[in-house]
């Protein structure tokens, strides 16, 4: 998650309650749309790609994921300074990229829970874009302000969690992650935190934004709420496999 450092600066930059951006979030929305569209079709080539030649996918995966980060430092760097024409080619690349990495949890989630999951966890995330976009606008400045710092904290806590995972994992990988039909308590917990967390972040970004950004810089809106909307699809998606126990379905 590259975006916790910008999380982060942004709450303390809403720590004021004037706006700066009113209309920010209608400017950022159709982009939001316009990433998770392009992140749909990285979906469909990946997908694609681990049915016909699987063996290839793992090598490809690794080099998109390090495409990302190289590409979301640049974009986030261009869409700050309100440089959208170049920031917009950049955005759309790192979408289709991010969804060519999903691909892989997607895949396994279809294995474990069916594609009717999948969809569903798709459903949850619009359902809580819905509530957010609503609420998130409406809140006052003590609720938003304390929300805020509460879902900082929260992020600090979950992405030191996937650290210890992360290393764990490469000397015990039954314990950090679990055994075949098991998912390991730390996983359940992970997957659980991050799901609530990012429902947080879903009503934290609706109140930042316009405190934030100016109505220029809707590209740098849009990329954070991505980000958030698509972490809360990959936690969500990791919560029902981890409560399914990780198993094959058969």
């Amino acid at each position: 998650m590259p975006a916790s450092s910008n999380f982060n600066q942004a709450i303390r930059e809403a720590q004021t309650s004037s706006i700066v951006g009113p209309n920010v979030i209608s400017n950022a929305l159709p982009y939001v749309g316009g990433g998770m569209a392009l992140t749909g079709l990285g979906v469909l080539g990946g997908f694609s790609l681990i049915k016909t030649n699987p063996a290839l996918f793992q090598p490809l995966a690794l080099v998109a994921i390090i495409a990302e980060l190289i590409l979301f430092f640049i974009a986030s760097s261009a869409a700050n300074n309100a440089n959208n024409s170049k920031a917009l080619p950049l955005l759309a690349a790192y979408s289709v990229l991010t969804g060519f990495t999903l691909s892989g949890l997607i895949f396994i989630a279809q294995l474990t829970i069916g594609m009717g999951a999948v969809f569903t966890a798709v459903f949850a995330t619009g359902v809580t874009f819905v509530i957010a976009s609503f609420a998130g606008q409406r809140m006052s400045d003590n609720v938003g302000q304390a929300l805020s710092k509460a879902v900082g904290l929260g992020l600090l806590g979950l992405l030191l969690a996937i650290f210890i995972q992360m290393i764990g994992g490469w000397f015990n990988p039954d314990f950090f992650w679990g055994a075949a039909g098991r998912v390991s308590g730390l996983e359940l917990m992970i997957s659980g935190f991050g799901t609530i967390l990012f429902v947080g972040m879903a009503f934290v970004d609706f109140y930042t934004m316009p405190r934030r950004y100016r109505d220029d810089q809707y590209l740098a809106g849009a990329l954070g709420m991505y980000l958030t909307y698509i972490n809360l699809f990959v936690f969500i998606l990791r919560l029902m496999i981890a409560l399914n126990g990780g198993g094959r379905r058969d």
